[in-house]
């Protein structure tokens, strides 16, 4: 039993390295739609300087850089899986280039909780980035 145990820990830390491949590939191509299908609807996003915010506010944020550009790694350094939640620590840098193209860029730690839904995707639930420029 052991063994089928490890084996379905291995898929879901799989799907969730999968997850933060698609939210990367998805900001970087400017598909909202896709990145918003990552997360839950009760999502909450925790940044430095500011309240907490939800899937609104972010949607309602990335709609006004849709005209930026995004470039993103991250280096997963950590995943645990506990039955349909499982948390994730990471490095994350990102780049942030306007129509003008001078680019910004922070990087930082990020704590991410992860949720497994009904149908056996992972989604984001919650999340706490100490990114800095």
């Amino acid at each position: 039993m052991a063994t089928q145990s490890t084996h379905l820990k291995q898929n879901d830390e799989q799907a969730i390295r999968e997850l933060v491949v698609n939210w990367l590939a998805a900001s970087k191509a400017g598909d909202l739609e896709t990145v918003l299908s990552l997360m839950s609807d009760d999502v909450v996003f925790m940044t430095p300087g500011r309240e907490p915010f939800g899937k609104e506010a972010f949607a309602a944020q990335s709609k006004a850089m849709s005209n930026f550009s995004v470039e993103a790694k991250s280096d997963i350094k950590e995943i645990r899986v506990l039955g349909d939640w499982a948390w994730m620590r990471h490095h994350l840098e990102v780049t942030i280039t306007p129509p003008d193209g001078k680019a910004s860029s922070s990087s930082g730690y990020v704590l991410t909780i992860l949720q497994k839904k009904a149908d056996g995707n992972w989604v984001v639930a919650r999340d706490a980035n100490l990114l800095a420029e």
